[in-house]
């Protein structure tokens, strides 16, 4: 009987729980969104818009607590090959994305499934982010990790050009078309050419 045993285990010790929960929301965070099972998502979606209610409030208290809960991982980012520290989980938490939330209450993330699944057990996968992440990272410019449409041709790109590839078959055959009127004009030119000389002799000696 399951007394005093709430929420879900998924197949972890409590230590093992609480390690994949903080780092999980640290990468939340520290993303703005990541690609994890539907258990998974629910298990760590309220814990990270605790800790984005927690930082709203932004007091020293509050971020003592957020430490405590989430630890306080370092962001690293590569510039020009090599690694380059850009703060930290808990400073991007309380200093950017907690006032970004001020006039919303509640309903901080959102999960959108996926349609394909993970590779190795065949597991259904979603996109947990924080709301609003898209601005973001379409703000912060060509860091992003966005693949442009000019990389991926679409399916019209790709119908355009099948189509465009006949039509410079049926051009090139137009240009050869007049090429060989000519060569047969050129012909008959030479042709007549033998019948008038002959003439143009007796003429002479008329």
């Amino acid at each position: 009987m399951r007394h005093q045993v709430a929420g879900k285990h998924l197949g972890r010790t409590s230590a093992h729980r609480k390690a994949l929960r903080r780092n999980l929301a640290a990468s939340l965070f520290e993303h703005g969104t990541i690609s994890t099972t539907p258990e998974k998502a629910k298990f760590v979606r309220p814990f990270a818009e605790k800790l984005i209610t927690l930082a709203k409030d932004g007091s020293l208290h509050a971020r003592r607590r957020a430490i405590k809960l989430l630890q306080n991982r370092r962001i690293c980012r590569v510039e020009k090959g090599e690694p380059v520290e850009a703060g930290t989980v808990v400073k991007k938490l309380f200093d950017e994305i907690g006032p970004g939330f001020a006039g919303r209450n509640g309903g901080y993330t959102r999960m959108i499934r996926l349609p394909w699944r993970r590779i190795g057990d065949n597991g259904k996968l979603v996109l947990l982010q924080l709301v609003g992440a898209e601005e973001s990272v379409a703000a912060s410019g060509p860091a992003t990790k966005r693949v442009s449409s000019a990389a991926v041709p679409s399916t019209e790109d790709e119908a355009v050009d099948q189509q465009e590839e006949p039509q410079e078959v049926v051009e090139q055959g137009a240009s050869e078309e007049p090429a060989d009127d000519d060569s047969q004009d050129a012909e008959e030119d030479e042709a007549k050419a033998p019948g008038g000389e002959p003439d143009e002799a007796e003429e002479d000696k008329a």
